[in-house]
């Protein structure tokens, strides 16, 4: 396995739910959102700029988690707020950069 030492590209991406049970008692309207929501993901992960995205469940809820692999925080703030989750409304975000990084590479 190779390993790869990084500075400044990766950002921690957290996706904060409307409420705790949101993934338990979602409308309609909250599901297609978060239907383009992982669509749009899908977009920037085959964009190569997603390392990991997902949904986190833990004792305050689900949220959502991702590291994005990206040139400069305007660009992670760029992608973050383009989020149809955020962009409508829904859910607000954090944002942190990883200021040194170790990766592997299959």
């Amino acid at each position: 396995m190779e390993i790869e030492r990084t500075t400044n590209t990766h950002f921690v991406y957290r996706l904060i739910s409307p409420r705790p049970t949101f993934d338990q008692d979602m409308t309609d309207a909250e599901r297609e959102i978060m239907g383009r929501h992982a669509e749009y993901y899908a977009g920037v992960a085959r964009a190569g700029k997603v390392v990991v995205y997902g949904p986190v469940k833990d004792g305050t809820g689900v949220w959502g988690l991702g590291v994005l692999e990206v040139s400069s925080e305007a660009e992670a703030r760029e992608i973050a707020e383009g989020d149809p989750a955020v962009s409508s409304g829904m859910s607000t975000y954090e944002l942190g950069i990883m200021p040194a990084t170790i990766t592997r590479h299959r």
